[in-house]
């Protein structure tokens, strides 16, 4: 062995570090969009839609020596009933069982009522708190330092980034600062994992997405998609999901014109699902009435929410 490979030899790998970081914030203040970019691959549905992630998603991404296992957890609003109660549960434990929290805010619209709430509820929190502002390609630098200031006066943070989770602008200062904030310890998952979903579940999410970019101001918010069976041939893979919605009309609606709607959201769906797979996959979608679903514990069980007692 030459004095070279010695001494590379004696050299000790840098200790890994791995945790978990807590993306929370009002609906639509483009917490999926931010895992999407920091994870490096699609994980979590994203729409215009508000109050579209319900259940805890988890995105995970290795930097450097250290795996961050994000948790995008459901925007937290004000809730009316008893789905937006327990999707608020849940993020709010969510970022209490994280190693580090992350108030992502989105700077068009400005620390809002809901932003408020967050903020008083994270004087509870007591894990490290870091506070990202984005879009911040669509705000002036001066409102971007004006609502630092805001949001600091009511919530104590450990560290302040701006970034534009589209475009990916500042979040690799962001990656830096969350490895590096991650406890000492071994990896949580293989390293070639991106998420912790099952493949079952994360083809629902995705046909609950095209649901959502197809009929978005026509379908209302009470709908869930299932995957009711899941079977591997020799052609590749057999899905057969459920579309629940609360009345005969809104069945009118997904299904469309002679099938037209239904076909293009199969179609959509199908083809990610594949590309994710790398396989060729059968879809196939019925859309159900179950009226009142959303006081189902079943289907709480089925999206990952404890059902509100």
């Amino acid at each position: 062995m030459s004095t070279e490979e010695t001494i590379t030899a004696n050299i000790d790998p840098a200790p890994t570090r791995a945790g978990f970081v807590a993306l929370i914030g009002a609906p639509n203040a483009g917490k999926s969009t931010l895992m999407n970019r920091l994870v490096g691959t699609k994980v979590s549905i994203v729409t215009h839609k508000v109050q579209t992630t319900r259940a805890i998603i988890r995105g995970i991404a290795t930097h450097d020596s250290a795996q961050i296992v994000f948790v995008d957890t459901p925007g937290i609003f004000r809730p009316r009933r008893k789905l937006d109660e327990a999707m608020v549960i849940t993020a709010w434990g969510g970022a209490k069982d994280a190693d580090l929290v992350a108030l992502l805010i989105d700077a068009e619209r400005g620390v809002t009522d809901d932003v408020v709430a967050i903020l008083k509820g994270l004087s509870e929190v007591r894990q490290p708190k870091a506070l990202i502002l984005n879009k911040i390609d669509a705000v002036a630098r001066e409102k971007l330092l004006e609502l630092t200031a805001k949001a600091n006066e009511v919530a104590t943070f450990d560290r302040t980034f701006m970034v534009s989770a589209l475009k990916g602008d500042g979040c690799s200062d962001l990656m830096d600062y969350l490895a590096a904030a991650m406890p000492l310890g071994p990896f949580l998952y293989p390293e070639d994992d991106v998420s912790d979903l099952p493949m079952r579940q994360l083809a629902a999410e995705i046909t609950r997405e095209k649901l959502y970019l197809r009929l978005h101001q026509e379908l209302p918010y009470a709908s869930h998609v299932e995957t009711e069976s899941w079977k591997e041939t020799e052609k590749g893979v057999r899905i057969d999901q459920a579309i629940y919605v609360e009345r005969d009309s809104q069945k009118k609606i997904v299904i469309g014109k002679r099938g037209e709607t239904i076909k293009a959201i199969s179609t959509a769906a199908r083809k990610e699902i594949a590309d994710i797979l790398e396989k060729p996959v059968h879809l196939f979608l019925f859309v159900k009435v179950r009226e009142n679903w959303v006081n189902d514990p079943e289907r709480y069980r089925e999206m990952g929410l404890e059902f509100p007692r």
